[in-house]
């Protein structure tokens, strides 16, 4: 029996592929613990009775880091930056230390985006696993962004002097001993890091608790299916895009059902019809076995659950890992890319019947879906993490 401690950010899309990984260890007998600025959100995710050790750090929506819902581009990820990643990790180095001192972990399994994980286990000399929960950062994200990407690596060096080894050489975002990718070199495309430590595991959608209460008999035969959702952390910005997907649909209604997330309530209130079922939330998971097409913003997750399904999509990034994410679809042939900022009803509308009736993007999308079923999702990656701990012992 081993003891693994996940090292999450406050944020949904990233604690989503641990919790199948974690379930999988913790059947398998080993001890499992939580390090997370959010013990609420790791218990509504992973389960009531997980071990959760909480740790300071700024949390989404809160305070100092209320995202402007316009930010775009360089000032998005400036922000990110600034504003929340690095924090964060100053912020939860002293609870995760805590955490790893009461909880005897033998691997620290840290998010890419965790930064404290990867150097407070480095600092202490425990082997340290990656959970790469985007694959941006291994698709060229930075590329032609040469000082972008050295200011970054300047931060990250400034923040190993304080929380980890100074000597040491790692990227935080990236463990030598393991990097768990959850997706696959059919999406991520030609430039996918390879070497004996990295292991592409598709995606881990085990663990997925939904409320019931869904009207699964809205859904009628005889129409396509389409699902449209920003996300959990597009909320705010999403408004005029998701009035576009209504127009767009309603102008389909004769042939396509749609049922849209609102989780902001952005959308101005209307008679419900047959033709768009609009809710705060919907049990994604499950939809998307019965799903057509799919419209959203890019985001990791969704895209990758899209096309475990086999499902193609029209994507239309807001910011941060997005348009890299909306790239990889595009270039694999699995769908089209719209402007999220400018796209109107007819050229929404024209991009998801090309999806509907191309068969080119759904036979795209089925090459992706074959590849991510082999690569074993949340068993392969705990079958690595438990290597690891045996090999590091």
């Amino acid at each position: 029996m081993s003891g693994f401690l996940f090292v999450v950010p406050p944020l949904t899309g990233h604690i989503n592929p641990a919790v199948g990984v974690a379930d999988r260890l913790a059947a398998r007998g080993h001890r499992v613990a939580w390090a997370c600025a959010d013990p609420g959100l790791v218990h509504r995710l992973a389960g009531r009775g997980a071990l959760v050790f909480g740790c300071a750090g700024p949390v989404p929506g809160t305070g100092g880091v209320v995202r402007p819902p316009d930010l775009r581009g360089a000032e998005a990820l400036k922000f990110l930056w600034e504003w929340y990643l690095l924090p964060l990790a100053e912020a939860m180095a002293p609870g995760v230390r805590a955490a790893v001192e009461e909880f005897g972990p033998d691997v620290v399994v840290a998010d890419q985006q965790a930064f404290a994980g990867a150097l407070v286990a480095e600092r202490l000399g425990l082997p340290w696993a990656t959970s790469a929960t985007t694959s941006a950062e291994f698709s060229g994200a930075y590329d032609g962004l040469p000082k972008v990407a050295e200011w970054l690596r300047q931060r990250l060096a400034e923040l190993r002097d304080r929380l980890g080894n100074p000597s040491g050489t790692a990227d935080p975002r990236s463990s030598p001993h393991l990097l768990l990718i959850f997706s696959s070199p059919e999406l991520v495309g030609p430039q996918a890091p390879s070497a004996p430590h990295i292991h592409y595991v598709g995606p881990s959608l085990a663990g997925r608790p939904y409320r019931p209460g869904f009207p699964w008999g809205w859904l009628t035969p005889g129409r396509a299916k389409v699902l449209i959702t920003l996300g959990t952390a597009n909320a705010d910005a999403g408004g005029r895009f998701l009035a576009v997907c209504r127009e767009a649909l309603r102008e389909r209604a004769d042939r396509v059902q749609a049922v849209l997330a609102d989780p902001g309530g952005v959308l101005p209130a209307e008679e419900g019809g047959k033709d768009v079922l609009v809710l705060p939330s919907v049990p994604q998971l499950a939809l998307l076995e019965r799903m057509d097409a799919v419209i959203c913003h890019a985001g990791h997750n969704t895209v990758c659950e899209a096309l475990w399904h086999g499902v193609p999509l029209v994507v239309a990034p807001v910011r941060d890992d997005q348009p890299v994410i909306a790239a990889q679809v595009v270039d694999a042939g699995a769908g089209l890319r719209v402007k999220f900022g400018r796209v109107t009803a007819d050229r929404l509308g024209t991009a998801l019947d090309t999806v509907l009736h191309d068969p080119a993007h759904r036979a795209a999308a089925a090459r992706v879906r074959t590849a991510f079923r082999a690569a074993g999702g949340a068993p392969a990656a705990a079958a690595h993490l438990e290597r690891l701990a045996t090999e590091s012992r």
